[in-house]
């Protein structure tokens, strides 16, 4: 039975992935910080180990270092939040195997524990690195996320194959919540830069100021706040692949500097005189059609034309009945591990309201729903008492919904205070007037008075929650 050491100073993270790699047949040991996982590194012989990147006493570079010290053999992989990305793939540099972002998904973290264990010790060189952001896994065991049985979706992973081993520019086009960055990393990993790094932006989340800032990096001195040298999404990806979501959100200005970027192959930071070089694939991603923006001057038309060489359209869920009752035990499952409980399956009636529903928010929705169904089910089947308002009664058709639209009568969950009580209210307040805009994140923004960055950020913090 192989033996995994799981070092992080959140507790109830240790117990969480302790019980579930048990589940799967693993023996575990635990340890609250840096010195205690060293130490118990040492009088244990274990096969691999999970660090928080940051400890309450040292951070994941010196267990890294220590631990490769007693064993240069042994594999580790880095815990990391979004915050630490960049530090994670310097952790990468060290000889980390790979890093996984917070929140955990249950099968990537299994799916990543696998391969660790499977390999013979070269992997985690400089370069080797993840994502930026945490998806679902998207090897070929663990990529139920996106693979189902509906024709649709399987002409679609027909198009992955094809285009996968080139250089094109790829673009992706699909509703909110559709996978666009699982379509995205499949081609990467599918590709042979797949031992390179991939980087997600999404360029709907940063504001216009700093957009040139996120993507080329900038000088210290160069705008205000700019109190660090700062490298940029192209060097970070340089040899890989360089995923843009939401790319029409780009100012025009950034627009015109990445034509340059993609036509040389050149770039400087912001404030600064250095020509830089560097060697990325472009993905991007579109919920509208790059065509209509340019033609309604909000894209560059040559852009557009050195994006264009290949174009993928994600189906909507509600194209992809066969797939539902996949994807709903398959986020059972998740769920499941996710909160330590028993989850049984669903009652009939359940399975036929998830059918008869049109998903405005596709697998984001579906799977968030499932979370909450099953945080708010205490034992046996998941009946339809637990499931959100809109389900049970059917799409919203009103087009005169906003965000002071009354609620129909349901149960809330169970929370713990009137600061629980009000994001709950808050979230069902923006998820109303996402689905009366389609999911348009900039249309719902304007109808609720609030800045898109602002937005984002709540939804964000929604889909981290137990809301």
């Amino acid at each position: 039975m192989k033996k995994i050491l799981i070092i992080d100073d959140d507790m109830d993270m240790c117990q969480l992935l302790s019980r579930f790699l048990q589940r799967k047949g693993y023996d575990t040991g635990i340890a609250a910080n840096a010195s205690k996982g060293i130490a118990a590194f040492k009088d244990g012989n274990y096969d691999l180990v999970l660090c928080d990147f940051r400890l309450g006493d040292k951070d994941g570079v010196h267990v890294l270092k220590e631990i490769k010290l007693l064993k240069p053999s042994i594999q580790v992989i880095i815990i990391t939040g979004y915050s630490d990305i960049k530090m994670a793939v310097e952790v990468m540099k060290q000889g980390a195997f790979d890093y996984i972002t917070k929140p955990l998904v249950p099968d990537e973290v299994l799916n990543l524990v696998q391969k660790a264990l499977n390999s013979d010790g070269t992997e985690g060189e400089a370069g080797a690195t993840k994502t930026v952001r945490n998806v679902s896994s998207v090897n070929s065991d663990a990529s139920q996320f996106l693979v189902g049985k509906s024709p649709a979706i399987k002409e679609m992973y027909q198009q992955i194959n094809t285009i996968a081993p080139t250089n094109y520019s790829v673009i992706i086009y699909g509703e909110s919540g559709t996978g666009k960055e699982v379509v995205a990393k499949t081609i990467h990993t599918q590709s042979n830069r797949s031992n390179k790094p991939f980087v997600a932006l999404d360029c709907g989340t940063i504001s216009k100021e700093l957009a040139a800032s996120e993507l080329f990096g900038h000088i210290k001195g160069s705008f205000t706040g700019a109190l660090n040298d700062k490298e940029g999404m192209f060097e970070t990806a340089n040899g890989g692949t360089l995923f843009l979501d939401e790319v029409a959100n780009l100012p025009m200005d950034v627009q015109a500097a990445l034509l340059r970027v993609i036509q040389e192959r050149k770039f400087k930071r912001v404030g600064g005189n250095k020509e830089l070089t560097t060697d990325v694939r472009i993905i991007v991603a579109s919920n509208e059609n790059l065509k209509d923006a340019y033609s309604s001057g909000k894209f560059r038309e040559d852009l557009y034309h050195r994006f264009n060489e290949f174009s993928i359209h994600i189906p909507p869920l509600r194209n992809r009945g066969e797939d539902i009752p996949l994807f709903a035990n398959f986020f059972l499952e998740l769920t499941a591990a996710e909160l330590g409980k028993k989850l049984d399956g669903f009652e009939d009636d359940v399975l036929q309201l998830f059918m008869e529903y049109n998903w405005p928010g596709n697998l984001r929705e579906f799977r968030n729903v499932i979370r909450r169904a099953g945080l708010l089910t205490t034992s046996g089947l998941i009946n339809k008492n637990v499931l959100p308002w809109e389900i049970i009664s059917g799409p919203v058709t009103n087009g005169s919904l906003n965000a002071n639209t009354v609620m129909p009568e349901r149960n809330p969950p169970q929370v713990a205070g009137l600061k629980d009580a009000a994001a709950f209210a808050e979230y069902e307040a923006i998820m109303n007037v996402l689905k009366q805009v389609k999911f348009n994140k900039t249309k719902a923004a304007e109808i609720l008075k609030i800045d898109r960055k602002t937005l984002y950020n709540k939804i964000k913090n929604f889909e981290e929650s137990k809301l």
